[in-house]
């Protein structure tokens, strides 16, 4: 009892957490205290303080504020590309898994071949083609990597559901393909498809930070909270609230996203619901 009591208290808490990020992103302008960019050289590497809580950075730009932007930033790019890369994986897999045949193997083969390529050197590779256009690139990049665990999902999903049945009815009556697939197979399969979204999020958060990190992804000035914990990580042993503050949001943003999917999926899993 204890323990199921825990449980919801964390799934409650990531949720009120996740609605926190979400409108500290929404209306980043008016709770920043100040510009992201606005720089005082006379109040560079200050420690948290009453006018500056989380502290300043090397250019004496105020920590919060950058915090709060990069908020928007990475938010955004981890929401866009999961959405993004779940709908492709959603329709190239549910093709494949309801027409079948030759059809489904060539598609298939081809999300194979793509998985044994390295993430991250497409990443890097897409990155590399977008240069100087940071935010289109890591769009780009993260929904080229992001939907084919979606695909293969789907694509078991409407395997498992095409012969069902109700299915075998509509079909008789007479209902097109496109129908079928949309009013009566998409429907019972979308629970999963949730599941997959809710663990896409994080997974793109970490990805954009590491690619931020290594200084291939989002570049400064504008502020992500993966460039943040690159430029602390510089001065890390002498002001480790730098890296810290970034790394403490990467951490907690994840850690919720992933208690909620956890979450998501032990509700709509039938196997699971009754345990």
């Amino acid at each position: 009892m204890f323990s199921k009591q825990r449980g919801n208290f964390l799934v409650y808490a990531s949720y009120v957490f996740i609605a926190m990020v979400t409108l500290v992103a929404i209306f980043a302008p008016w709770l920043a205290p100040f510009d992201y960019d606005l720089q005082n050289v006379s109040n560079i590497h200050a420690a948290p303080s009453s006018a500056n809580w989380f502290g300043t950075d090397r250019l004496g730009r105020d920590l919060l504020s950058r915090l709060i932007y990069g908020c928007r930033v990475s938010m955004s790019i981890a929401l866009v590309t999961a959405l993004t890369s779940v709908a492709i994986g959603t329709v190239y897999g549910a093709i494949a898994g309801y027409v079948g045949g030759w059809t489904d193997r060539i598609l298939m083969r081809l999300v194979d071949i793509l998985y044994t390529l390295p993430s991250l050197i497409i990443m890097i590779l897409v990155m590399l083609v977008f240069m100087g256009q940071d935010i289109l690139g890591m769009f780009v990049a993260l929904t080229l990597t992001g939907w084919l665990g979606t695909a293969r999902l789907m694509r078991a999903q409407v395997l498992s559901w095409k012969q069902r049945p109700f299915v075998e009815a509509a079909r008789a009556l007479g209902v097109e393909d496109l129908g079928i697939v949309i009013k009566h197979i998409l429907p019972n399969a979308v629970a999963p498809i949730i599941v997959e979204l809710s663990y896409q999020i994080p997974t793109n958060v970490l990805a954009e930070a590491f690619l931020s990190f290594l200084g291939i992804g989002v570049r400064p000035p504008i502020p992500s909270w993966g460039v943040l914990a690159d430029e602390g990580r510089q001065a890390l042993e002498i002001f480790p609230h730098l890296t810290i503050f970034p790394g403490l949001l990467i951490f907690l943003t994840m850690l919720s996203f992933n208690t909620i999917g956890d979450s998501l999926r032990d509700r709509l899993d039938p196997f699971l619901r009754g345990r």
